[in-house]
Formats: C-alpha cells, sequence, structure tokens
C-alpha cells in the first residue's frame, strides 16, 4: 500500500483536474494510506481554498473512513474526531483531530487558547493571566525565542 501526498488528496475529493484524478486513481490500484497530516492539510484546502462549508467537509471525512481502498491513520481517532467537529462545526476539523490525538496518548488535557476547544471536553482553556509560571520557565530567551532572545515572529495571529 502507497501513503498519499495533500494534492493528491485534494484532486481524489474534489476530482478537478482530469488527468492528475485519473494518475492518483491509477496509483492507488492496490490502495492507499492517509496520514494524520496529510488529512489536516487536505480538509483545510477543502475549507480555505474551495470554501466548502463544516457539513460538506464533514462528509468528505465520512467517505474517506468508509472508502475500501483508502486507510486513514488511526481510523478510531478520525472517527471521534468527526463526532466532535459534528457537535461544534465552528471549531476546524483539525482542532478536533488534535484534541481526539491527545485524548488517544493519554495527554489530556489539551491546553488551549482558543475559547471554543477549551469548551470540548478533554481541552483546557489556559487562562492569560493569574497561574503562576512553571519552574522549568527562564526569565530569560526561552527554547521559542531565537539566539538574540527576541520572539521567532513578530507576526500577531490574534
Amino acid at each position: 500500500m502507497v501513503a498519499l501526498d495533500t494534492n493528491v488528496l485534494v484532486r481524489l475529493i474534489t476530482r478537478d483536474d482530469a488527468s492528475q484524478t485519473e494518475a492518483a486513481e491509477r496509483y492507488l490500484w492496490n490502495g492507499g494510506w492517509i496520514s494524520h497530516l496529510v488529512l489536516a492539510e487536505a480538509l483545510w484546502v477543502l475549507d480555505s481554498v474551495y470554501e466548502l462549508d463544516p457539513k460538506r467537509i464533514a462528509m468528505a471525512v465520512e467517505m474517506l473512513l468508509n472508502h475500501s481502498e483508502l486507510v486513514l491513520q488511526d481510523p478510531e481517532v478520525i472517527s471521534a474526531a468527526l463526532v466532535q467537529f459534528r457537535a461544534k462545526p465552528s471549531l476546524r476539523f483539525s482542532d478536533c483531530l488534535v484534541l481526539e490525538i491527545a485524548r488517544k496518548a493519554g495527554h489530556i488535557p489539551l491546553g488551549t487558547f482558543d475559547r471554543a476547544l477549551g469548551r470540548r471536553e478533554g481541552a483546557q482553556l489556559i487562562p492569560l493571566r493569574g497561574a503562576p509560571r512553571p519552574h522549568w520557565v527562564s526569565k530569560g530567551p526561552s527554547a521559542f525565542s531565537s539566539t538574540a532572545g527576541t520572539p521567532l515572529s513578530t507576526n500577531s495571529r490574534r
């Protein structure tokens, strides 16, 4: 069984390029394996580029789970993430997937700054103030800073 890259999976789902779709189907003659990362990237593309709504993204995941020739990494984790996603479609599927991967690994709660994700069972909203700093956090440059002590990114995201 071969593994798939994100762009191959997107072609199989969207079928928007006949020659690439046909080539992908020939490549998968004996089946294919899809990692968590490829699934998350492909669903991001379906959301961001193809503007699929959560219901259609959930349908795509369900189709992949039920496909006879494609195997998803940890299908039980993907199924649990799909349940979470359907229950709260305002979350991204990737958030639900990260939560379920952490749950399977036994590393719960999943700390997050995302308020919606923080309300899901198994996740915990990290408070911005009030909690003491752990002993391993130094007052100087951290592992998440460049050697000059400046943050790796000065981009503000939210």
